[in-house]
């Protein structure tokens, strides 16, 4: 029997320090950075989270909704220009421009075209972002439709990411996904059709009936479409997913997925087979098929930048201040309709604590530049993380070359399960989620 089997909990590290140590108490802080001014050049990124779906996933633990009508929809829309509105002229601020822009959810692409339109103009004649670098959009297959999809063109969204997650249709169905296979395509060939040079698909390889040659076919089928890039997650449980409370009612510990070493090995394969198409792994999930194709969303963030997100649910980070929204969508549109800013739990970092999240999320694009970390901290990583360092590298998991800290392949397939070694001491037995 496997040592790796799959059981519930969060494996994905998206952030630092976990989620579970931000707490209510910190919020007056987000008040105190919003009332100060910048710092000078640190770019600003806006999120909009979209929690509308078909559907929920099994494996979604996103906060989104299912149940929603066309009434609350547009109150929930009008939440989000009143929201970005009470936060846009603050000192920290205001005058600013974003340079990169991310619509998520949930299902963005679940509005209608002319929700968007009134959506990307309330929200542009707060928070210009008119010339943003990049505009990024989450779309499901079954919701795209070819007005929809040369609307997002005609509003200047520069990526589009196609949640695939996979072709075949039983596995789709086993997981609940909304789209099925033959959506796909169509899907696809709207995007084209309306001129999006960057589409971005997304896979998750280890999904609930996945097996070698399932997973095989679905690299196969995203070949043959040559988006312009591939992200490849590994399948976890979160605690908050249907599939875990199926998992606890029936009393079982272990998921009814394939084991970690075998996910691995997936994701290996998958972008292997890739990288024979000409493509090059830009980070531990994601391959891309220009050798100059940026993710300036990621790698904003991973440096540093400034994020603004708005919506139910949603997190932000502004000047070393983390924050995340309301949970519930009832008690965010209350607050905000009440002139309030709904921030429900916060963290404020140390410096210390801001190299620690910089370092662990730049170890996930393969390549930590030591001299960075040097010229922003006056720190070498190299000294602050010698232990674990060197137990990773005597592992394989990671080099050392000069200036560089390098995750190796065997590394990055697994770099979630490293990362935790580079957290504080308080923070390693807490729960990421």
């Amino acid at each position: 029997m496997s040592t790796e089997q799959t059981r519930a909990g969060n494996y994905f590290v998206s952030n630092y320090p976990p989620f579970s140590a931000w707490s209510a108490d910190a919020v007056a802080g987000v008040s105190a950075k919003l009332a100060s001014p910048p710092a000078a050049d640190v770019p600003l990124g806006l999120y909009v989270h979209l929690p509308f779906c078909r559907k929920r996933c099994d494996f979604c633990y996103f906060k989104v909704y299912t149940d929603k009508s066309s009434a609350d929809i547009r109150r929930y829309l009008d939440s989000l220009a009143r929201e970005l509105a009470l936060l846009a002229e603050t000192p920290y601020l205001a005058g600013r421009r974003p340079s990169f822009v991310y619509f998520g959810g949930g299902t963005p692409s679940y509005l209608s075209a002319n929700q968007l339109r009134e959506l990307f103009g309330a929200l542009s004649a707060v928070l210009p972002f008119d010339d943003a670098e990049e505009i990024a959009f989450e779309c499901e297959p079954g919701t795209l439709q070819e007005p929809k999809a040369a609307a997002l063109a005609e509003l200047g969204v520069t990526r589009a990411s196609l949640g695939i997650e996979h072709f075949d249709p039983g596995i789709l169905e086993r997981n609940n996904r909304a789209h099925r296979a033959d959506e796909i395509l169509r899907a696809y060939g709207f995007l084209g059709a309306a001129g999006f040079d960057s589409v971005n698909v997304d896979l998750i390889a280890g999904m609930v009936g996945e097996t070698d040659a399932t997973w095989s076919e679905c690299i196969e089928r995203t070949i043959e479409l040559l988006p312009e890039s591939v992200t490849i997650y590994q399948m976890e449980v979160p605690f908050n997913t249907t599939l875990y409370d199926r998992m606890r009612e029936g009393g079982e510990a272990v998921a009814p997925v394939a084991d970690w070493a075998t996910k691995r090995r997936w994701a290996d394969e998958g972008f292997a087979r890739l990288e024979a198409y000409g493509y090059r792994l830009g980070s531990a999930y994601t391959a891309c098929r220009d050798e100059q194709a940026s993710f300036l969303y990621r790698d904003s963030l991973w440096r540093g930048a400034d994020m603004l997100g708005i919506g139910v649910s949603s997190f932000s980070h502004l000047g070393g201040v983390h924050f995340q929204n309301e949970h519930e969508i009832g008690t965010y549109e209350r607050r905000v309709a009440a002139g309030e800013a709904p921030h429900l739990r916060a963290y404020p970092m140390d410096a210390d604590e801001r190299l620690v999240r910089e370092f662990l999320l730049q170890m996930k694009l393969g390549r930590v530049e030591t001299a960075f970390f040097e010229e922003k901290f006056g720190v070498d990583p190299r000294e602050r993380f010698a232990d674990a360092l060197a137990r990773q590298e005597a592992d394989g998991l990671v080099e050392l070359d000069g200036g560089e800290i390098r995750t190796t392949r065997a590394g990055l397939m697994q770099v979630d399960g490293l990362l935790p070694a580079y957290f504080r001491p308080e923070h390693r037995t807490e729960r990421i989620s």
